[in-house]
């Protein structure tokens, strides 16, 4: 089979095809993450971003291959969750760029616009390590380019595509040395294997295989994406009522049409509404916003084109029946948002448990995103919270590096000045928090902040999901392991003994405070161990328990 050319039509359904194939695997790209932690959600956030992606093609399916590179590119970058997951967008972030001008593409396009998403990813991330998503697609981008001079059979070329991808992936192990140490290959890596897999199948003209371990869209939001109700607050009390949605096709051959300017178009709707979301290129502008008056909205949208995709939603009648709108790709339902004056700052944080998100609250944050270790909050979650502060300058916590790349990418697109403070974990979270000083600006908060994290010290029990061996430690399925800065020290079936085993390992003479946050699956005698221990062995220390109410990982240990 020869194709030549590649128009957006058959672009987009490879993009379908490689997102399906990616979610048919997501939970074999989740066993392969490096720690034994019951954390593997590097195949659920690629397949949840990617998801993003695909559904935004969907919505906008052109013959022009540039149009619908675009609409994935915004999709990515929306649904982004995670390292892997934003890392996969600035891949299609780059490659939308390139083929953006353009009807259709060569082979030798596609393959240099594979090389240009590999650029545009290496420059989004602050130290990138070989061995990775990054080296996949570099090997693979640059074996295309290569290819190319002489094949202009996109079959063809992609096939060599997909072989380079799964040798880079392959060579992995040798890069980084913990994946040969554990026996696996990068999980990232794999998934965009997956990806790249499913675009040949399309170009192919073949069938996915069959995968018994697919996870439904619909059982992992149910099962690690707890929402809750609108259940605060009274229906009459919503003042913009109707959730508004739609995208302007830019005409710029228009006689009475304006030219387009996005801040002059973002300052004028903001007059009509709140929670408002206006992304723009050259040809398209997406926009989300509560309004009272959602006529005018799109009055004033239409003056710079055509609307398309237009979504109008009552606000008061959902609250009111508790109705979930629930497609194939279960969208949220609409946040209610009453709208207040603007704050001089505000504090967004991640936090994973209810005691913990509580105690995040009671420090000053306004704002606390439900996520952690298995369920990273996206580009668009952030975003939603950062414009419900509705202040002049924003910080945000990630408490988790795998959320970091997200919040940076959040800042990027947020109005105002938003500031993120790289917290890796909640002990850090709330040692910024306790630094934060109201009184003086945001660079000299955020380095102030930002040096608070290196005075808390952060111990975290939790149970391995699998057998496996890290720096000589052997580690058995099921077993407790105690992680001090993110190295496994200690393991042993009783959680207690591994708690005291920890500790031991990370108090010093220097230490003053010990606070311990509980997790969900840890008794009352449990704890009451822990504390008689240290009380007997530590008497210096002055000991504070809190219920985190955390799963998955028993205790945090926040030392200073």
């Amino acid at each position: 089979m020869s194709i030549t050319s590649l128009d957006g039509k058959r672009f987009a359904e490879m993009i379908i095809k490689g997102s399906a194939h990616l979610s048919n695997n997501a939970k074999l790209v989740d066993s392969l993450n490096v720690f034994p932690v019951p954390d593997g959600d590097t195949g659920t956030n690629m397949n949840l971003s990617m998801t993003s992606g695909a559904k935004e093609v969907k919505n906008n399916v052109s013959t022009h291959v540039g149009k619908v590179g675009s609409a994935l590119a915004k999709g990515l970058l929306m649904g982004a969750r995670g390292n892997s997951g934003v890392i996969l967008s600035q891949l299609f972030r780059g490659f939308a760029k390139a083929i953006e001008p353009k009807d259709t593409i060569s082979a030798r396009e596609f393959a240099l616009a594979l090389e240009a998403g590999v650029q545009t990813a290496y420059k989004a991330v602050m130290k990138p390590v070989e061995g990775t998503i990054l080296t996949v697609a570099k090997d693979a981008a640059r074996h295309a380019v290569t290819v190319s001079e002489t094949e202009n059979n996109l079959v063809n070329l992609m096939t060599e595509v997909v072989k380079e991808a799964q040798a880079s992936l392959n060579r992995t192990p040798d890069l980084l040395p913990v994946l040969k140490e554990v026996g696996v290959v990068d999980s990232g890596g794999q998934g965009l294997l997956f990806v790249y897999e499913g675009f040949l199948a399309e170009l192919k003209g073949e069938d996915l295989p069959d995968s018994q371990s697919k996870p439904s869209l619909k059982e992992l939001v149910s099962a690690e994406h707890h929402r809750t109700v609108q259940s605060h607050m009274n229906t009459e009390d919503i003042e913009f009522g109707y959730c508004t949605e739609f995208m302007v096709k830019i005409d710029k051959t228009k006689p009475k049409g304006k030219a387009f300017d996005e801040e002059v178009f973002r300052q004028d709707l903001s007059k009509h509404g709140d929670s408002l979301l206006v992304i723009s290129d050259e040809e398209l502008v997406k926009v989300h916003i509560h309004a009272e008056h959602p006529g005018e909205v799109l009055s004033y949208g239409q003056k710079y084109g055509n609307l398309i995709n237009m979504k109008i939603e009552n606000m008061r009648e959902q609250h009111s029946n508790l109705l979930y709108e629930e497609d194939e790709y279960i969208e949220e339902a609409p946040k209610v948002n009453v709208k207040k004056e603007k704050q001089n700052y505000g504090i967004v944080t991640v936090a994973m448990g209810s005691g913990i998100a509580e105690m995040f609250t009671s420090l000053g944050a306004h704002a606390v995103i439900e996520g952690g270790q298995t369920m990273n909050p996206s580009t668009e979650d952030i975003l939603k919270a950062i414009e419900e502060i509705h202040a002049e300058n924003v910080y945000i916590l990630p408490n988790n590096k795998n959320i970091i790349m997200a919040a940076e990418q959040a800042a990027s697109v947020a109005e105002g000045n938003v500031v993120v403070v790289p917290s890796k974990t909640v002990p850090q979270g709330m040692a910024a928090m306790l630094a934060f000083n109201p009184s003086i600006d945001s660079a000299q908060n955020k380095e102030l902040m930002s040096e608070a994290l290196g005075h808390v010290k952060t111990g975290q029990i939790t149970y391995a999901v699998r057998d496996t061996n890290i720096d000589g430690i052997e580690i058995t399925k099921d077993d407790f392991m105690g992680i001090a800065e993110g190295k496994i020290i200690t393991t042993d079936k009783d959680k207690v003994t591994v708690a005291k085993n920890l500790l031991d390992e990370m108090i010093d003479e220097d230490d003053e405070i010990l606070t311990l946050l509980v997790g969900q699956e840890t008794s009352d005698e449990e704890v009451s161990q822990l504390v008689e221990f240290i009380e007997g062995k530590y008497e210096d220390i002055e000991i504070e328990v809190h219920n985190g109410n955390q799963p998955l990982y028993n205790f945090i240990f926040s030392i200073e």
